[in-house]
């Protein structure tokens, strides 16, 4: 009876196996993480729909019109920069001259605050020219919406603006 080892079971050295430790740590910690997130998600203040809806979106539709309705002049009109001068130039279409009345948007999508606005005062030929001295270097889009014969009107075209 020298084998007494394997006869007593208290003197064995038992080992755990740790895989049910590890699986239960593991959905504990998800299970907080998914908590913890619900938690963040439901606290973020997020506007999706405006309070004015229904009014935006007839002024949004009217935009749309404006748009198509001004793309067989798009060609017409003409937004030129002279570096020399420092002048911008629009150029209205031909039979939009008479009677026309809106406003030029001089548009920085870098930096808003620099935006100007400005009443179109088209001389008899169709052409305004403003003076762009004071306006910084880069890209300017300029917003050009005008009412013609009971007709609105918008186009949209990109300048680069150097101040050299």
């Amino acid at each position: 009876m020298n084998d007494t080892s394997s006869s007593n079971p208290s003197r064995e050295t038992t080992r755990r196996n740790p895989w049910p430790i590890v699986i239960t740590v593991y959905f504990v910690a998800f299970f907080a993480f998914v908590v913890c997130f619900i938690v963040f998600a439901s606290r973020q203040h997020v506007d999706l729909v405006r309070t004015d809806y229904y009014e935006a979106e007839i002024k949004f539709q009217q935009q749309i019109d404006r748009v198509e309705r001004s793309r067989p002049v798009d060609a017409q009109v003409a937004v030129s920069y002279d570096l020399q001068s420092a002048k911008l130039t629009v150029q209205l279409p031909s039979d939009s001259r008479k009677g026309a009345f809106g406003r030029i948007e001089l548009y920085r999508p870098s930096d808003s605050r620099q935006d100007k606005n400005i009443k179109l005062a088209a001389d008899q030929n169709g052409k305004q020219q403003i003076d762009v001295r004071d306006l910084k270097g880069g890209l300017w889009k300029v917003r050009v919406s005008w009412t013609s014969s009971g007709q609105e009107y918008f186009i949209e075209k990109p300048i680069t603006i150097s101040n050299s």
